[in-house]
C-alpha cells in the first residue's frame, strides 16, 4: 500500500509527463504554424514605414515578392524591389532585413520591409503580402505574443514594451524601458527561484527523509528562507502605488467655491481652452479632465463644479461628483478667491480663522479630537494615505500690497501648522505661476518616485494581486506538523509568483530536488 506522499509523488510525475506531452502538441498546433504580417510602424504618411512578417513561410514570401532566388544575409540591410505576386508590377524600392529564427524578435523567422511611408505604398505592399499563399494578417499584439510563447520575453517585459510604446512623458519612458529590459522580471524571477528551492526542500523531506537520511534541519532552513522572502515581498508592496501612479498618471482634482478660478487654472496648465470660463457662478457642472506633462511626470487634472449649497438639481450632481473626485484623487488643489478675504484681511487672526473654516467646508481640512478632548484641524483623510494637498490663493492681483503681506503671513502659518503647500497666484497676470509649478512638480515627483533608483516598482494591479495572494498562501505555512498541507500552500504561492512573469513550470521543483539531493543516483 502506497502512503500519501508516495501516491502524491506518482500522480505528480504522471501530471508532469502529461503536461510535457500536451505542451509539445500545443506547439505543433499553435499559432507559430501560421505566417503573419502587419504594418509595425505608425500609419502614414511618413518618410518610412516598416512592414513585418513572422512565421515558417517568411523565407518563401521574401523571395516571392522580391523575385530573388536567395535570401539576404541575416541581419544585413539590403536594397530590394518589391513586386506584386499576382501582376508582377513594381510596387516600391525598399530596404529588406532577414532575421532567421530563433534569433529574432518573435523567435520565429522574421522579415522586414522598410518601404516609403506614403499611404498608397503601404496599402499596395500589404495587399501584395495578403495575396501570398498561407500568409495572414496579424492580430493586435500577435508578434509580441509569439515572442512570449517562444521565451523571448516574459509577461513583465511584454507589459513594459506596451508601456514604452504608450509612454507620453520622460519618466514613463524611463520606467517602461527599465521594465522592458527585464529588471522587474529578474526581481520576481529571483524570488521565484528562492521559493522553488523552499518547495523542493520541503517535498524532498516529505518523500525521502526516511530512505535517504535527509536531516530535519533542512525544514528549519526552508522556513528561514521563506520568512526572508516574505519580508522582501511585503517591503516591495509598501510602495504607495508609485509605479502604477507613474504609469497611469497622477490624478489631481481642482476644487473650490464657484468663480474661484478653477477652470481658468486648468486652461493655464494645459495651455488651451479646455474648460468654459464665464463670470456666471456654477458654469462648470461636470468633471472636465485634461492630461498635462508636469516636469516629465504624467498628470491628469480634473476641473470640478464649484462647491456650495444649491437647489439646482444639475449643480447638486456636479457638487457630488466634485466631492467624489477629490476623495479618489492622488492630490487635491483647493483654489480660494483671495479677493473674498478683503473685508477681514486687516486682521491676520480673523483671516486665519476664515481660511481654516473655508478649507474645512471644502473638505481640505477635517476636525479631529484627541484623547484629551482637544479639537484640531488636520488634512482630510480620503482613504489614501499618500494623498497630497495644496491650496492656491487666486486673484492676488486684486489685493493691495499690505493685504498681500498679511495673506503671506497667514499662508506661512498654515503651511507650518497643516503641512501642505500654500501659494499665492493670479490667473490673470500669471503672478506666482513658476512657484506653483515648482511646488506641483515636487509633490508629483514625491508621489511617483524616481523610476531609475532602487528596485523597479510595481506597475500593474495584476502584479499586486498575485503578490498579495502569494503572501496569503505563504502566511499559512508553519512547517511544523502537517508538511503535506504546507507543501500545497507553498505550491500555491509559487503559482501566483510564476503567473506574474508567465513562468509556471511544476517540473522545476523536481529539477531542484534531484540537483540538491542527488536522490536516486
Amino acid at each position: 500500500m502506497l502512503n500519501f506522499a508516495q501516491r502524491y509523488r506518482t500522480v505528480h510525475i504522471v501530471c508532469i509527463q502529461w503536461k510535457r506531452c500536451l505542451s509539445r502538441t500545443t506547439f505543433k498546433m499553435g499559432r507559430s504554424v501560421k505566417t503573419i504580417y502587419a504594418l509595425s510602424s505608425g500609419q502614414g504618411p511618413a518618410g518610412l514605414a516598416v512592414i513585418r512578417a513572422s512565421g515558417p513561410r517568411c523565407s518563401d514570401v521574401l523571395k516571392e515578392v522580391t523575385k530573388q532566388s536567395h535570401l539576404p544575409r541575416p541581419r544585413m540591410a539590403v536594397n530590394r524591389d518589391i513586386f506584386s505576386p499576382l501582376s508582377g508590377e513594381l510596387l516600391d524600392k525598399s530596404i529588406v532585413l532577414w532575421f532567421p529564427g530563433p534569433n529574432s524578435f518573435t523567435g520565429d523567422d522574421v522579415c522586414e520591409f522598410h518601404v516609403h511611408g506614403g499611404l498608397a505604398v503601404i496599402q499596395a505592399v500589404l495587399r501584395a503580402l495578403g495575396n501570398c499563399e498561407d500568409l495572414y494578417q496579424a492580430e493586435p499584439g500577435e508578434f509580441t505574443k509569439r515572442a512570449f510563447i517562444n521565451g523571448k520575453l516574459d509577461l513583465t517585459e511584454v507589459e513594459g514594451l506596451g508601456d514604452l510604446v504608450a509612454a507620453e512623458t520622460e519618466t514613463q519612458r524611463q520606467q517602461a524601458l527599465r521594465q522592458m529590459s527585464g529588471e522587474l522580471g529578474s526581481l520576481y524571477g529571483r524570488w521565484r527561484n528562492e521559493l522553488v528551492k523552499v518547495v523542493a526542500h520541503v517535498e524532498a523531506f516529505i518523500d525521502f527523509s526516511e530512505d535517504e537520511n535527509i536531516e530535519g534541519s533542512i525544514v528549519d532552513q526552508a522556513m528561514e528562507s521563506l520568512k526572508k522572502l516574505e519580508n522582501s515581498i511585503r517591503v516591495h508592496l509598501k510602495d504607495n502605488r508609485r509605479g502604477e501612479r507613474l504609469r497611469n498618471g497622477v490624478q489631481i482634482a481642482i476644487i473650490g467655491e464657484p468663480n474661484a478660478g478653477k477652470s481658468s487654472l486648468l486652461n493655464i496648465l494645459c495651455k488651451r481652452p479646455a474648460a468654459i470660463v464665464t463670470p456666471i457662478a456654477g458654469t462648470t457642472r461636470d468633471v472636465v479632465e485634461s492630461a498635462v506633462n508636469i516636469g516629465g511626470y504624467p498628470v491628469l487634472f480634473s476641473d470640478t463644479a464649484g462647491i456650495r449649497e444649491t437647489n439646482d438639481l444639475v449643480e447638486i450632481e456636479g457638487v457630488k461628483r466634485a466631492t467624489e473626485r477629490a476623495q479618489t484623487s492622488d492630490m487635491v488643489v483647493t483654489v480660494v478667491d483671495a479677493s473674498t478675504l478683503q473685508p477681514v484681511i486687516k486682521n491676520s487672526s480673523e483671516i486665519d480663522d476664515l481660511v481654516t473654516a473655508l478649507l474645512r467646508t471644502l473638505g481640505t481640512l477635517q476636525r479631529t479630537m484627541d484623547k484629551a478632548g482637544s479639537i484640531t484641524d488636520e488634512i482630510a483623510d480620503n482613504d489614501t494615505t499618500s494623498q497630497q494637498s495644496m491650496v492656491l490663493f487666486n486673484k492676488v492681483d486684486l489685493l493691495a500690497e499690505r493685504e498681500r503681506k498679511i495673506l503671506k503671513e497667514v499662508m506661512n502659518s498654515l503651511t507650518k501648522d497643516q503641512g501642505f503647500y500654500i501659494c499665492g497666484f493670479s490667473c490673470k497676470t500669471l503672478e506666482g505661476l513658476d512657484t506653483f509649478l515648482e511646488m506641483l512638480k515636487g509633490t508629483v515627483s514625491k508621489l511617483c518616485g524616481d523610476p531609475l533608483s532602487g528596485n523597479p516598482s510595481l506597475t500593474q494591479e495584476r502584479h499586486r494581486m498575485h503578490l498579495e495572494l502569494c503572501l496569503a498562501a505563504m502566511s499559512k505555512v508553519k512547517l511544523d506538523n502537517d508538511l503535506v498541507i504546507d507543501a500545497e500552500h507553498l505550491r500555491e504561492a509559487l503559482r501566483h509568483l510564476g503567473r506574474i512573469t508567465g513562468h509556471v513550470r511544476v517540473e522545476e521543483v523536481l529539477d531542484v530536488i534531484f540537483k540538491d539531493f542527488c536522490i536516486g543516483k
